[in-house]
């Protein structure tokens, strides 16, 4: 399962539908939860947060690690296969915080560019919907 706890409003109009498009491609275990939270209140909750290990949290900021999809792709199978449900923080404009970001397993960048909080929202998704169809050799990536 695939938890993404997202700051702001839920998901609407063009994002959703692109969102939604990616999600019906999915099966298991790359089930998608969505969770909406004011941002002032997501980074604050994400102060308390535990990092208990059982999740595999990663934190997508632009002041974190570029990858490629393939790697992107291992980093999920990895933690599905240690058992480990994923959780995908995305922020709103303001970002996280260090302590969050030290905490996350993994601090995700998508490129030194800075996108929206609802575009983020969909590359996210079809970044989740990639590395399924890398992991089961499906033809939507290409090297």
């Amino acid at each position: 399962m695939i938890k993404i706890v997202a700051g702001g409003k839920k998901n609407i109009g063009a994002y959703a539908e692109l969102i939604a498009e990616y999600e019906k491609r999915l099966r298991k275990p790359f089930d998608i939860q969505w969770e909406f939270v004011e941002e002032e209140r997501l980074l604050a909750r994400l102060e308390k947060w535990p990092f208990t290990g059982r999740e595999y949290v990663i934190c997508c900021d632009e002041r974190g690690a570029n990858i490629s999809s393939d790697e992107y792709s291992q980093r999920l199978a990895s933690a599905f296969v240690g058992g480990r449900d994923v959780v995908i923080l995305i922020g709103g404009a303001y970002g996280f915080s260090e302590s969050v970001r030290e905490r996350a397993d993994f601090v995700w960048s998508f490129s030194k560019l800075v996108f929206p909080h609802m575009l983020a929202r969909v590359m996210v998704t079809e970044q989740i919907y990639r590395a399924y169809e890398i992991n089961r050799g499906g033809k939507y990536h290409h090297e």
